[in-house]
C-alpha cells in the first residue's frame, strides 16, 4: 500500500533540475543563433542604406532573411530556457512534484495505474524522452501547474486511459529519472517505448482557455 499525501515534498526526496540541464545547452544555442540574427540584421542595414559592395541579388536578400530567422528563433528558445532555468521534479515516498521555479504541484503515486518512458528520434543523433504518468480516475486538466502536462492520446495499454501526463525532460536526465521512479514505485514501472518524431507534442491550449474562461465570473473575465 502506497503512502498518504504529504503537502509538501520529502527532505531526502530526489531532486532532478531538469530547467538547469537544458539551459546548460539551450541557452549557450540561442546565444550563437542570435548572433547570426545580429549578422543578418547588419546585412539588412547595409542594404536598406545602400553600402553593400556589389549589386544584391535574390540569394542575398535570401540570406539575410534566413539569418534574421534564425535570430528569431534565438530569441524564443533563450527566453523559454531562462524563463524555465529553475525549473525541476522532485520524487520521493508521496508521489513525483512538478516545479516551475514559482508554483510547485505534485501527481501521487496513489492516483496512477502506471508510470512509462516514451522516446523519440530528432535527427540522427539526438532523442527526446517523456514520463507518461497514466492516473487511475479523473485529473484537473486545468490545473495551474500540471494543465500543461496533460495529454490525450492512445494509451501505452488499452487497459490505460487515454489523458494522462506528459513530462518532457532532457536526455541527459534519463538514467536518474529512471532510477528514481523504480526506486519509489517499481511496481507501476511499464518500461520505455518508442514512439513517432515529435511525439512530445502540445498542450490543448485552446481548450484550457475556454475551460477557464467559462469559469469566471464576469467581473473576473473583464480582468483578464
Amino acid at each position: 500500500m502506497l503512502p498518504p499525501h504529504t503537502p509538501s515534498p520529502a527532505p531526502d526526496a530526489t531532486v532532478i533540475r531538469t530547467g538547469r540541464r537544458a539551459a546548460t545547452t539551450g541557452l549557450p544555442c540561442s546565444v550563437v543563433l542570435i548572433a547570426m540574427g545580429a549578422i543578418g540584421v547588419f546585412g539588412a542595414v547595409v542594404v536598406a542604406s545602400g553600402n553593400q559592395r556589389g549589386e544584391s541579388s535574390i540569394a542575398g536578400f535570401a540570406g539575410i532573411a534566413f539569418m534574421l530567422a534564425l535570430g528569431a528563433l534565438g530569441v524564443f528558445l533563450f527566453i523559454g530556457n531562462w524563463a524555465n532555468r529553475r525549473a525541476r521534479i522532485l520524487l520521493d515516498h508521496t508521489g513525483l512534484w512538478v516545479d516551475n521555479g514559482k508554483l510547485r504541484n505534485v501527481i501521487p503515486w496513489q492516483t496512477l495505474a502506471g508510470v512509462g518512458l516514451y522516446w523519440s528520434k530528432l535527427g540522427r543523433s539526438q532523442k527526446l524522452y517523456s514520463l507518461e504518468l497514466f492516473p487511475t480516475g479523473p485529473i484537473d486538466r486545468d490545473d495551474p501547474v500540471l494543465w500543461g502536462l496533460v495529454r490525450d492520446e492512445e494509451p501505452l495499454r488499452p487497459e490505460l486511459p487515454r489523458l494522462r501526463y506528459r513530462l518532457p525532460f532532457p536526455a541527459a536526465c534519463r538514467q536518474e529519472v529512471v532510477a528514481a521512479v523504480q526506486q519509489f514505485v517499481p511496481q507501476l514501472w511499464l518500461g520505455e517505448s518508442e514512439r513517432a518524431a515529435g511525439h512530445i507534442g502540445r498542450p490543448d491550449l485552446q481548450g484550457h482557455r475556454r475551460r477557464v474562461s467559462a469559469r469566471l465570473t464576469p467581473k473576473q473575465a473583464e480582468n483578464q
